[in-house]
């Protein structure tokens, strides 16, 4: 217990920004804009397949969880960084480090399989057409999208638990913007085998497998498509297809970056940029990418905003007739 007492820290000092001693003000604001972009995109992609009942479908139940996932992934990293901007050190506790580690790997772990199936439901609609609706049907949507929150929430059980028996030995400074495994791993100073050596076995599930899916998934929807004899229908295919594939070299070329760096590292700067970028920009790009890009979503929400015009407007006439 004693040699326990001098290695554990209460509070953890985050040094991602502290190349920046000037200037927090103007990076609040930035980041409290994104912030907000983020959550009203996310809330807008969510609300809209509720209330269209033309985006009902698979595709869109799967989108709907992907939503809720960067939402998440942003709450739980930028109100802290927002907090910190406002305080002369940039801190967070002991216990908050492990609950925001925790649930930052099981959203992030979620959103690596739910892509995977994702691609599955694109395979399923290029390639069996026929067997679509049997194949994606209400009650297998809701076992896939509930086991890829069930993927990730193990992943994370793990990892934390080995991650709360570290050691700091007092160096409570991370080279970070918040918290997550690999800076704790490279501060401690007890043995990290056990860790190191599950974070490489479970990458390759947690992440290596849906990814190599999501790649054999395409290498079919791809030859399907090249049957297609119409250069129509190919350009529809290839439409259908696009948002997630962008979605998915962003995510998965950032996740590479940000956890597989090299062995002597990144500069503080580099680290801090790629790590805004992976919880921070990405999943404020994702609407954008899907709403911009998909004229469902586009005439759900230019209906949306009609039906309000028109309730405001007759509101407003009706207030008139009354005075």
């Amino acid at each position: 217990m004693g040699v326990r007492n001098q290695t554990q820290v209460v509070e953890f000092v985050f040094l991602g920004f502290s190349g920046i001693p000037y200037g927090h003000t103007y990076l609040f604001l930035v980041f409290l804009a994104i912030y907000m972009v983020t959550v009203l995109g996310n809330l807008m992609i969510f609300t809209l397949i509720q209330l269209d009942s033309r985006l009902h479908s698979p595709m869109y139940y799967f989108l709907s969880h992907l939503s809720c996932l960067d939402l998440c992934i942003s709450s739980v990293t930028v109100p802290k960084i927002l907090v910190n901007f406002l305080c002369q050190r940039q801190t967070i506790t002991y216990n908050q480090c492990l609950a925001q580690m925790f649930f930052l790997m099981s959203f992030t772990g979620t959103e690596a399989a739910l892509l995977a199936v994702m691609a599955y439901d694109r395979y399923a609609a290029i390639c069996k057409p026929l067997h679509y609706s049997l194949l994606m049907n209400y009650k297998v949507c809701t076992v896939l999208a509930f086991a890829t929150w069930i993927w990730g929430f193990l992943d994370s059980v793990l990892h934390t638990a080995l991650a709360s028996n570290l050691y700091f030995c007092g160096v409570n400074q991370i080279h970070h913007i918040f918290c997550d495994l690999p800076p704790l791993m490279k501060m401690s100073c007890s043995d990290t085998r056990t860790n190191e050596m599950a974070t490489h076995i479970t990458s390759l599930f947690v992440a290596g497998g849906p990814f190599l899916f999501i790649i054999f998934s395409y290498f079919f929807i791809l030859s399907s498509i090249l049957k297609i004899p119409s250069n129509t229908g190919k350009r529809k295919a290839f439409s259908t297809c696009a948002s997630h594939i962008t979605v998915v070299v962003i995510y998965y070329g950032n996740g590479l970056l940000n956890y597989n760096c090299p062995s002597s590292g990144y500069s503080l700067r580099t680290d801090t940029l790629i790590s805004t970028m992976y919880c921070v920009i990405i999943p404020m790009l994702n609407p954008l990418i899907y709403s911009l890009r998909n004229k469902e979503v586009k005439r759900a929400l230019k209906m949306v905003l009609e039906s309000q015009r028109k309730v405001y407007t007759s509101s407003h006439a009706h207030q008139g007739r009354t005075l």
